[in-house]
């Protein structure tokens, strides 16, 4: 089946419930790279360091990881649909309370709270998605990454935008948008009865005893930690105006978003997920490493390319976490999330520091390096990560810890 037809069970033709919990996503994915094309502007407006605004994307995702541990036993307790505005309300909070900071240990401190907020959100999201979707899985796997991908390339360009007049408006701007999809959830997906089975704090980390799981939660790990040099310290090697900047992000969202959803799917199809993974997280390599060393004009192309090899791996790792194991979509998601997420905190913390002890190029190689890491894994556990290809058998959604109405 083509997941792109519009027909019966294609990715145009989706319950409402799924367009709310997918457009609210948008917005959650993007506060990711919200921040990147002011972070100088940040930097100067609290007269910080590169390395101590480098900690909002640490604390972000510091809190992420740790808070993929605990969503499945929220979820499962309160319900899917309030979970989603749980963690929203967070986000409304926190973003807006971010935009009110006069140090930057303050800033950084919403952006904790934001973080918890947004991994509630965003692990419960992909939940309600897979299971409400018409389609199945792979139609409802494209959709969230439509949603990441439309996300991380609008982040930037709203940051840019709204930070040219001061970095405090993006961050407003944030809470507004996420509080109308707050009100898009509560309009239009239904209260959910609550599973038949709570989920326990350390069900995540159980499901990381399956050798599939744990090899792409670990190959994801180094491979984030490519990703995220990028993303959080590339803006400061590139030194151009929260404009420029945010075009050039801009463009590599979008790079993102159509490899993710248009390219990926067709070459699984024909070259299979892990190959395609493999080969992707070497090119990924050679960008950066090319990144690193070469001129303005060239980091600019290197890191609008990043999002073609940034978007194709996405794809895939999201479906190895989700069907490699017989673990519930939730619970899977969430142990492969936890290990994952620590290497998103880790490389805006590392990269500035790495450069300060060494010189700028330096970052850029241990971010090639990881990229390697992330293709050897998935090359010594080819085995272990090895999958039925086929659409799996329909699942109840109250199996996954989450039930959605079609509505």
């Amino acid at each position: 089946m083509d997941p792109f037809d519009a027909g019966a069970g294609g990715l145009l033709r989706q319950p409402k419930a799924v367009w709310a919990t997918a457009g609210a996503s948008v917005v959650a994915f993007m506060g990711i790279g919200l921040v990147d094309p002011i972070l100088p502007s940040i930097a100067q407006g609290l007269d910080a360091t590169a390395g101590q605004v480098s900690l909002l994307f640490t604390s972000y995702f510091l809190i992420t990881a740790f808070a993929m541990l605990v969503t499945g036993f929220v979820s499962s307790r309160i319900g899917g649909r309030r979970t989603l505005l749980l963690g929203l309300a967070l986000v409304v909070v926190f973003a807006g309370l971010a935009g009110t900071s006069d140090t930057v240990g303050q800033l950084v401190g919403y952006r904790a709270g934001w973080g918890l907020g947004n991994a509630l959100f965003v692990s419960t999201a992909l939940a309600v998605i897979v299971g409400a979707a018409a389609g199945g899985s792979a139609a409802a796997i494209l959709l969230y990454e439509s949603a990441l991908g439309l996300g991380m390339a609008c982040g930037p360009l709203l940051g840019a935008l709204l930070g040219d007049a001061s970095w405090r408006y993006p961050f407003f701007g944030t809470a507004a948008l996420m509080a109308i999809g707050f009100l898009g959830i509560t309009a239009f997906l239904k209260e959910q009865p609550k599973p038949a089975r709570r989920t326990s704090l350390l069900d995540p980390l159980r499901a990381l005893g399956h050798g599939g799981l744990a090899s792409a939660a670990v190959s994801a790990f180094f491979y984030n930690y490519t990703f995220f040099t990028v993303l959080a310290f590339t803006p400061f090697v590139l030194d151009m105006t929260p404009y420029a900047s945010g075009a050039v992000f801009f463009a590599w969202g979008l790079l993102l978003a159509v490899f993710s959803v248009l390219v990926a799917p067709r070459l699984q199809r024909r070259f299979g997920s892990l190959k395609v993974l493999g080969g992707s997280l070497l090119l990924l390599a050679a960008d950066v490493l090319v990144l690193g060393y070469g001129g303005h004009a060239t980091a600019v192309a290197c890191t609008i390319l990043s999002g073609a090899f940034i978007g194709v791996n996405n794809t895939v790792y999201t479906e190895l976490a989700l069907g490699v194991s017989d673990a519930p979509r939730p619970v899977a998601s969430a142990g492969y999330n936890f290990v994952r997420w620590f290497a998103a905190a880790a490389a805006p913390f590392f990269a500035p520091r790495i450069e300060e002890w060494t010189d700028i190029h330096v970052p850029f190689v241990v971010a090639a390096v990881t990229a390697v890491l992330g293709a050897v894994v998935v090359a010594v556990r080819r085995e272990a990560l090895t999958h039925d290809a086929a659409e799996p058998e329909p699942r109840h959604a109250a199996e996954d810890g989450v039930t959605v109405s079609a509505n």
